[in-house]
């Protein structure tokens, strides 16, 4: 029997970024996955804070090389892999100059949110699917850990819908309380008109914040799971809305067995809504 294919894509993950629930998170769900019998692929930012040779990347010249517009602008795709021994497994690396080189994540030294994080995650996702399709690898669930990492559940519900490599995936959210203050280019819409995106999506990111975004990603989901036992309230409200199949917050003991269970369950469609 073939085993069924699970990718994770994670902000972040250690133990090449390690100060983050998301991080440990990750890695955790993604090797007690492996370990219960699915066959999983692991992708991540390459941010310019991840130290290249303490952790022995490399480039994969056969995946680098394509170039994905964003905002009608051509950036080229670099792809690099390190191994996480502990863990048994690989870890794929996203990476640009113009998005990911310089020496900062998600929000620069003085906190302040990077104004280009809507066009890093757009590519950031992007570089994901293509990367998969050029590895011939089709995944039955999509794990996303990070706000992120939403716009895949967008990505594959529209962009990618008739692409055949993707016709049966599903998105599943991991939920945490991972919040950004502010607002994400206030273009953003513009960008993903730009790619095609109907008046449903672009109309409901007229004002892209946190609570936005967050609706629009979960009601494209097939799935969620909880990350934390108490969400923030903001957050709580908006997971309450959503009619999708659910995993309630679970004790790390019992995880491996309870997300092997529920992406079964989303795969062949047998959860049902409580």
């Amino acid at each position: 029997m073939e085993k069924k294919r699970v990718l994770f894509v994670s902000q972040e993950i250690s133990p090449f970024l390690t100060k983050s629930n998301v991080a440990n998170d990750s890695l955790r769900i993604a090797q007690s996955t492996q370990e219960e019998g699915k066959e999983i692929r692991v992708f991540t930012p390459r941010y310019g804070l991840i130290n290249e040779r303490r952790h022995q990347l490399h480039e994969v010249i056969r995946l680098s090389g394509l170039n994905i517009s964003i905002d009608d602008q051509d950036h080229p795709l670099i792809i690099k892999v390190a191994s996480v021994s502990a863990a048994k497994m690989q870890v794929y690396f996203i990476d640009n100059d113009d998005f990911f080189r310089r020496k900062e994540g998600l929000v620069k030294d003085d906190g302040a949110v990077c104004k280009d994080n809507d066009e890093r995650s757009m590519f950031f996702v992007r570089g994901v699917l293509e990367t998969l399709k050029k590895l011939g690898w089709q995944p039955d669930v999509i794990h996303c850990h990070g706000w992120f990492t939403g716009m895949m559940a967008l990505y594959i519900k529209h962009f990618y819908k008739k692409d055949p490599h993707f016709k049966e995936t599903k998105v599943v959210y991991h939920v945490y309380n991972d919040l950004f203050e502010g607002e994400l280019d206030p273009r953003l819409s513009q960008k993903l008109t730009f790619d095609g995106f109907p008046k449903s999506v672009t109309e409901a990111l007229k004002t892209p914040d946190f609570q936005s975004l967050t609706r629009l990603v979960l009601s494209h989901c097939d799935g969620l799971t909880l990350a934390e036992p108490i969400l923030n309230p903001q957050l709580k409200s908006i997971y309450d809305e959503m009619n999708i199949p659910k995993l309630e917050f679970v004790e790390e003991e019992h995880q491996a067995k309870a997300f092997s269970s529920f992406f079964d369950g989303i795969i062949d469609a047998t959860l049902v809504v409580k």
